[in-house]
């Protein structure tokens, strides 16, 4: 569907980020605000350590001068761009981060780290910064869902070319642009998106910092709109703009004017791998438990996915925590085998016990008719395991837990915060954070206390 538009399709965006800039939000929109600001905490504080991580912050120490902004879990602080960049890698570093389904990609990952290292340069308050969210998560999920699934299947990740997008709207709101000049930065973004899903082949690092890719750029961007460059104001429509060269003009603009909020539509997830068959993986779960199942006792498990799901995900073998992450028999595998999937379970070791790769010649991943019906609108999932007798268990899961209308409870959120927090920063830090997050939009200063508790002491 080619929706004809009298506004361009930037005008649009910048229109709407400029409404939530100014209008009142509702409590509806904090508490989805804290809910995503939990996870994001959750992820980028789990993801400081990772590889990514340390060789990004090395590079960037080197390289880069600043100290405006903090590094979200470490004691360092450069520009905001840099800063952002290396958060962004952290919480997309276990791909635990949170997503949208329809626009398949991940907005808390670009969007809350160039919005909290810009904030804290410039100063902002907790309601300019809650604003900028909101207005960078509905521009990312809704130029995403104008493209998406064709984006995935040229082979495009939405989390970067979208994200771009989404913290370039974000920052502008900070930046208190103008409708013109928001409109000229996302006009600049469209020459700063990109990203390609090879990573899907090999499994190497660069898909973690795709969002830092992202949020840097939006810094960028946002910036130099500020300064009075320009971009062009048809930059998705334009017979040259992001439509046709990302997907050859097969977008449906109608899904640019919905009526909601996109931050209060995202989903949260219980398990460090790709999202595409965690409907998969809770089947499994739920069969075991149901009916005993283990290795010893299965003879086949079979997994029904969606196409995009199962493209590029299907493989059983992969040298990196990454390319393991991107398997979805690895993932059944471990269901089976341990009863739970964990960043430890994907681990090289971990993968290389005799029972696991055992289970992992179990599994077959095909097409299944009526997951790909619903896709986009559902990430569903089919599992049917055969045992060693010849009985067959079969599960359907047309919403995997934390989205749809299976979502994660606001307990849910604060376990899993608690759950990778408490390690790093002991109890009594973890609770001051965790309430620091839900009563965010209560206090002028809520960035610079939460930084405080979040920035190791040593």
């Amino acid at each position: 569907m080619n929706t004809v538009v009298s506004k361009s399709v930037s005008e649009v965006l910048a229109g709407q980020s400029a409404r939530i800039a100014t209008e009142p939000l509702d409590e509806r929109a904090y508490h989805a605000f804290s809910r995503a600001c939990i996870d994001f905490i959750t992820c980028a504080v789990l993801g400081t350590g990772m590889p990514v991580t340390e060789a990004s912050l090395r590079y960037f120490s080197k390289t880069d001068l600043g100290r405006q902004s903090s590094v979200i879990g470490r004691r360092e602080r450069l520009s905001p761009a840099s800063a952002a960049f290396i958060t962004s890698a952290s919480a997309h570093g276990l791909d635990l981060d949170d997503g949208h389904t329809r626009a398949g990609g991940h907005p808390g990952a670009s969007v809350f780290p160039a919005t909290f290292a810009m904030a804290e340069n410039l100063g902002s308050t907790s309601d300019e910064i809650i604003r900028a969210v909101v207005a960078g998560y509905n521009t990312m999920v809704r130029v995403a869902t104008m493209m998406h699934p064709n984006t995935a299947k040229r082979g495009w990740h939405n989390t970067a070319v979208a994200g771009t997008f989404g913290a370039t709207s974000a920052v502008s709101v900070l930046l208190k642009l103008d409708d013109e000049k928001a409109m000229h930065a996302l006009g600049l973004a469209g020459s700063f998106a990109g990203g390609l899903l090879e990573f899907l082949a090999e499994g190497p690092d660069v898909k973690r910092i795709h969002p830092g890719m992202a949020a840097r750029d939006g810094i960028v961007c946002a910036g130099l709109a500020e300064e009075g460059l320009t971009g062009p104001t048809r930059v998705f429509e334009g017979p040259h703009g992001v439509f046709n060269a990302f997907i050859s003009g097969t977008q449906d603009v109608s899904k640019l004017y919905a009526d909601t909020l996109e931050i209060g539509d995202i989903y949260f997830k219980l398990y460090p791998c790709c999202r595409h068959y965690h409907a998969a993986i809770d089947g499994v779960l739920d069969l075991k438990a149901e009916h005993g199942l283990d290795l010893t006792n299965v003879r086949q498990i079979r997994l029904g996915l969606y196409g995009v799901a199962v493209r590029g995900h299907d493989h059983k073998d992969a040298d990196t925590m990454l390319g393991a992450q991107m398997s979805a028999p690895i993932a059944a595998a471990l269901a089976l085998v341990d009863g739970a999937v964990t960043v430890r379970g994907f681990e090289q070791d971990s993968l290389r016990r005799a029972d696991v790769r055992a289970a992992v010649q179990l599994v077959d991943v095909k097409v299944d008719e009526e997951c790909e019906r619903e896709y986009p609108k559902r990430r569903s999932g089919m599992v049917a395991i055969e045992t060693n007798d010849g009985r067959v268990y079969e599960k359907r899961v047309m919403d995997p837990k934390g989205e749809g209308k299976n979502p994660l409870s606001d307990d849910d959120l604060n376990a899993k915060f608690r759950a990778n927090c408490t390690p790093i920063y002991g109890e009594a830090a973890t609770e001051r954070a965790l309430q620091l997050i839900w009563n965010f939009h209560r206090q002028p200063d809520s960035l610079s206390r939460l930084l405080a508790e979040l920035t190791p002491k040593a």
